[in-house]
Order: structure tokens, then sequence, then C-alpha cells
């Protein structure tokens, strides 16, 4: 829309008294001018006056170009309602401009272009001038540039652009929302919302049954599961229908940055039990041993993800991991920092693999934390069976693949289901032996293995960058003292009468020192894998007394799961169940009543009206009547005339004599005779087939002789 002033016709007395720049001041004296520049001769610009007095209406296009500038410069033009949505302050409104599309930024970037170039036209050729101008130049109307400087109204000249941004995203739209009952809704929210997972389709027509009894309205399936998807949250339905552990999914795992560490400053352990079949060595007075999955406890380095320490049990328990810790120490020393498992095998003081006849003896009750606390470590707990707080499980996923599918255990996979077991299930086991020495070398193999990407390997294999800090990191040892801190402790020994010698599990243990203890109750400790390499002997308060050498070796085979999850998840977990409670109104048993009122009656059985004859079934015994003797002699004279008048079977038709009439037909059609409509649809059918094509070879070379 072109700009104008108010007023655009003008008579000769209103240009006289308006006293316009290089206008005349009387009436006498622009109609002078009218007629020397011919105005009149223009019909669009002027016109007869209609109305009382008449005379001559004159367009203000006319007027010289001073006068015209006078006259726009002199027109107030109105502004436009500035919409509620422009009262944002700057950073609303920015933000609100950021997530606009692209389209509709780059609208807002050429309404500032066209801005700024009518404000720098502005000082030469007025604004309102330079608006006309720019806007005829731009190709857009001068009204809408009037509107986005009313837009701008008041803003900062650095935060014009958001302002000048189509509003069209922010209107507020009409509500077309459709009203859904409430009681109907809470109903099938209450039912979909359960651990049995029931479809929505089933539940809308149980809902929709109820609705109909109790008179609630019912909304169609489509929409009503739109607005359930809108109202309630996929986590809240993940809650509900499938448990925590599918919710604990749904929340991203922490990722840590491990380039802080240093080898052996922090330590993480935990058990994996291996999909393979061994056996154990026979325990005395068993005829052989067990046949079991062994459980294998691994304590690996955070920083490189090497594997340090490892042991293997029949089942998960404290021993195994006090063991594995003082192989650990021993070889490598004392971390600072050890993330355990929250399990028991980890907190608890005396577990001796779930069996209390394991040992012959009574296992000394040590806190197993304590262990740890004693060499300066800071423990930190792990929330049970998380896998994504211990970064040792993805060691284990790895060991699923390259050692327990070793072909050296061939036909004792057992496969990591109940569903997935093998062709070759439960064929063999491994013995112990055998199954530690490739156990070791699939360590040994997953710590040297190049090519690792890890944020602190880059190609390099665990043992590589464990060796590379460990050299430059300050490690603490332990001490003679400490080492026996982890070994396994047996009470309710006594050292025989007059020379003290110790007789455990088989083997005499004695040093010159064990006179004084003769008869006397002491605590042992030594590591049952070594047996021969002796025992500490402890005194009943536990003191320590010395070492008792293995005099008598007869032997004995080895005996043997994240980090508190962050706050965030927590309560993120805990919103879930809170918003799953305000969705679930009503408990499974309160929509199972509801259904029970809205119980549909039996349907009255209908009498069929055609009746299906059965076929197959044996005739009900009837008793026999007697016939008439004369009946009798007209009944078989009848059958013996029907009998002599029964035309004998027809032979079988063979190929040829099929052929021999279809020719009979064609020379017939060809002679002009007549044939039935049936002859020639049985003809038309058997040209087509290649027994007919055949014999049509065969009758060209031999003609009617190959009838015989």
């Amino acid at each position: 829309m072109s700009l104008e002033p108010e007023r655009i016709w003008w008579t000769a007395s209103e240009i006289a008294d308006g006293k316009l720049v290089d206008m005349p001041e009387s009436r006498q004296g622009v109609e002078a001018l009218a007629k020397r520049l011919r105005w009149r001769t223009n019909p669009k610009l002027a016109r007869r006056r209609s109305g009382r007095g008449g005379g001559w209406e004159y367009n203000w296009h006319l007027f010289p170009s001073r006068a015209q500038k006078a006259l726009l410069a002199q027109t107030s033009m109105p502004m436009p309602h500035r919409p509620k949505t422009e009262d944002m302050d700057r950073n609303t409104a920015w933000t609100w401009f950021e997530g606009l599309p692209e389209k509709t930024q780059e609208v807002a970037r050429r309404r500032l272009e066209i801005i700024q170039k009518v404000e720098a036209l502005a000082p030469a050729r007025t604004k309102f001038g330079a608006a006309h101008d720019i806007a005829r130049m731009e190709g857009v109307g001068c009204r809408s540039i009037w509107n986005w400087f009313a837009m701008i109204e008041g803003v900062r000249r650095d935060d014009r652009l958001p302002y000048l941004a189509p509003r069209h995203r922010i209107a507020r739209r009409k509500s077309t929302k459709i009203e859904i009952d409430g009681d109907f809704f809470d109903t099938l929210k209450s039912d979909y919302l359960r651990p049995a997972a029931p479809s929505f389709t089933s539940c809308y027509r149980r809902a929709a049954r109820v609705a109909a009894k109790n008179g609630w309205a019912v909304t169609d399936e489509r929409t009503v599961r739109r607005r359930f998807n809108a109202e309630v949250s996929k986590a809240t339905q993940v809650l509900a229908r499938k448990g925590i552990d599918a919710l604990k999914r749904l929340y991203p795992s922490q990722t840590r940055d491990k380039s802080g560490l240093h080898a052996l400053q922090a330590v993480n352990a935990d058990f994996h039990k291996f999909d393979v079949f061994v056996r154990w060595p026979a325990e005395r007075g068993e005829a052989e041993g067990v046949v079991t999955r062994p459980q294998m406890v691994a304590f690996q380095d955070i920083y490189s993800g090497r594997v340090l320490a490892w042991r293997v049990d029949q089942t998960p328990n404290a021993n195994a991991v006090r063991l594995a810790a003082g192989d650990m120490i021993e070889t490598w020393g004392i971390p600072e920092h050890v993330l355990l498992d929250n399990g028991r095998e980890f907190a608890a003081k005396a577990l001796t693999g779930g069996s209390p006849t394991r040992y012959r003896f009574k296992v000394r009750e040590d806190d197993l934390p304590g262990l740890f606390v004693a060499l300066g470590c800071e423990i930190h707990w792990a929330t049970p069976y998380s896998g994504q707080s211990k970064p040792i499980e993805r060691a284990f996923r790895d060991m699923c693949d390259t050692i327990a599918k070793d072909p050296r255990f061939d036909g004792a996979y057992t496969g990591n289901r109940p569903d997935a077991k093998p062709e070759d299930y439960g064929n063999r086991a491994i013995d112990l032996e055998e199954f530690l020495a490739v156990v070791a070398d699939g360590i040994e193999e997953h710590n040297t293995r190049p090519g690792r990407w890890s944020d602190i390997a880059y190609g390099k294999s665990f043992a590589e960058v464990f060796d590379a800090s460990y050299a430059a990191a300050p490690i603490q040892k332990a001490t003679e003292a400490q080492r026996r801190l982890w070994l396994m402790g047996a009470e309710g020994l006594r050292g025989a009468t007059g020379s003290g010698l110790l007789t455990f599990l088989g083997n005499e243990y004695w040093a010159p020192w064990m006179a004084e203890i003769a008869g006397q109750k002491v605590i042992a400790r030594f590591d049952p894998a070594a047996l021969w390499d002796g025992l500490h002997v402890y005194s009943a308060d536990n003191s320590y007394l010395g070492r008792a050498p293995c005099k008598l070796k007869a032997g004995f085979f080895d005996t043997e799961e994240a980090r508190a999850h962050s706050k965030a998840r927590k309560a993120w977990m805990n919103a879930e169940r809170a918003a799953l409670d305000a969705h679930r109104k009503m408990k499974a048993a309160d929509v199972a009543a509801l259904l029970s009122d809205a119980a549909l009656p039996m349907s009255e059985p209908v009498e069929a009206k055609v009746v299906r004859p059965v076929f197959g079934r044996k005739p009900e015994q009837v008793q026999e009547v007697g016939v008439p003797e004369d009946v009798a002699r007209w009944q078989e004279k009848i059958v013996a005339d029907l009998t002599e008048h029964r035309a004998a079977k027809e032979p079988e038709e063979g190929e040829r004599d099929r052929f021999r009439r279809a020719l009979a037909l064609e020379r017939r059609l060809e002679a002009g005779g007549e044939v039935s409509a049936q002859e020639q649809r049985w003809l038309i059918a058997y040209i087509d087939t290649s027994e007919y094509a055949a014999l049509k070879i065969l009758h060209e070379d031999f003609g009617d002789a190959m009838f015989g």
C-alpha cells in the first residue's frame, strides 16, 4: 500500500486556503495554474465535484513535489497495535528467535535490512519519502515498512532482529482440544499401565464397556491414544509396563574422564560366571569332583583397563575377593581408590561360598572392607546389578567371546541363556587345571591385545598403557605384615602336645618355636591355593607368633559385583514413580470390578434355519419290518428287469482314442457337418494340450496308420 496524505482530492478554494509550498494562495491563482498546466485534461487526476456548488476537484499528485512532501510530512501515520509478544525482555526474545527455523530468521533479517535502508535515506528524502522509495525498490508495501517500524518501537538497535521475526508461530491459536470423560480416561489408563502390558486397543474396549454401563462419554480410540501419549510420558509407561530395570535403561549411562588418573590409582572388582562346565577335583571321600560353572573375581585398573588379578571359585565369596585383592597388592601395589560391588561377597564379614561345611575348620570372620581401610584405600560402593557403573563389565563381555567360546572348551560351552544352548550342550566338562590355564592365557591376550581405541589407549594395548603410567606413578607397596591381612584365617587349631605341631588339611606344619604353643588354641592364616607355602600362626587374641613351614605336602586344590548412581537418576526415577501413581488412579482390582459390573449378558442361542447334513455317520439300527410275500415277488421282478436293461460300462478312453475323436470332429467341421456345443468346447480344450500336439506330429508322419 502506497503512502498518501489524509486528503486526496482538493478544490481550488481548499488549495488556496491550505497555503501549500509553491502553490497560489487565492482561488483565482489556483484556477489559472490548473488552466496553464492543463490539469483537467487528465480524467484520473481531475474530476467534477458532485453535490451542491459543483466545480472541479484535483488529485494531490498534480501538486508540485515540494507541496506533496509537505502534505506527507503533515500526515500522521496510524501505527498498528503492538502484540503482547513484543513485551518480552531481550533475553527471552533472543532465545525465542534462536529456536525459529532458518527460513523465518531470514525473513526477519530482510526486514531489518529494509529498515536500515529507510533510515539511511531519511536524512536526504525524509523518513516518509524514503519509506516510499525503498518500498517500491524492494517490492514491498509501504504500509508493511511502517508496521515493521512499529514492531521495533522502543527496542534497542542491537535487539531489533528478534522483534522483526514473524509472530504467527507464537500467536495463540484457538483450542480444538476434544474433551475426554475423566472417569473413562482414568479407567483406560489404570488398565493400560499394568505390568501385564495389555494392548491399548483391548484396554480401550474394556473401558468402553465400563463407560456404557455407567453412562460415561466415549471418545474415538485414535483421539484417546494421542491424548494418552501426550499426557503420559514414555518413561512413565515403561516404568508401569516393563519395570524399574527397563526404566533404568532409558537413563543414559555416565561417561567418566579417566585422563586425570594414573595406573593403580583406582581399581574396580566384580564377579563373573563363565558359561563353561568345569569339573573340580574330588575332595576327600568323594568319588568324583563337582561339575559347575565357575565364578571368577577380577580386579581391573580403571585408568588403563588392564586386569590386574583374578581368582576362580565355585561360588562368589569373600575369601576369593580377599585372595584376589592380595594377589593384586603383592604384585602391583596398594591402590588409592577401590570401587566394589555392593553385593554381599564384598561387604559381608563371613562368607564361605554358601556352604557351611565347605571347609573342615571354622573360618575366621574377617571384615573384608576393613582390609582395604587398613591399607589406606578409599572404598566406593556401586549399585548392585548395575553394569553401567563398573568398567570391568566391558571386559567380562569381551571374555564371554574370547574365553568362554575358546575351541579348547568345545563341548563344555553352556550358552549365555537357557534358550540359547548349543547343540553339543553338556557333552563334556573341562578339568579345573585346564580351565585355569585357558583363562590365564585369555586374560593375558586381553591385556596385551593391541588396537585399543579408548580415551587413553590410542591404539596401544591395555598392558602398554598401564606399564607406561605405572613406571612414572607413585606406587605404594605392602609390607610383610600387610601381606598377611588378606590371607584366610582358620580358627580352632590346637598345637600338638609336646611339639606344638599343627596338622591342617592333610599337611603338617612345624617350626622349632612352636613348642611354646603346645596344647594351645591358635589361629592360622594361609593361602588355600598354596598351602605348601606355610602357615602364619597367630595367638587366640590375634597376636602374630610366627611362620610355620610345611613338613608334609599332601596337596589341596584351590579354594576360592557399580558405584552408587548419581542423585540425578534417583530423582528422575522417583519423579516417574510419582507420575505413574498420579496416572494410575485405580488398581487392577478396581478395573476388574468395573468390568464385572459391565459384564455382557449371555447371548441367546439362535435357531439355525438351514441344517447341514452330516455324512459318514453310521445309520441307527432300525428294527426290520416284515414284507408280504406278494410284494417281495414284485420287488424281485423289478430288480431283475433293471439289471437286464442296465447299459454295459464303457471302456476307458485312451490317448489315441481321444486324438481319433478330435480328428473326426475336425473333419466334420471342415465338411460343414453339425457339431454340438459340448463337442466344440471339448475340442478347443483338447487342441491346447501337449498330448494333441505330440500325436498331431505323429499323424502327419504316418497318417491313420498310427491307429493300427
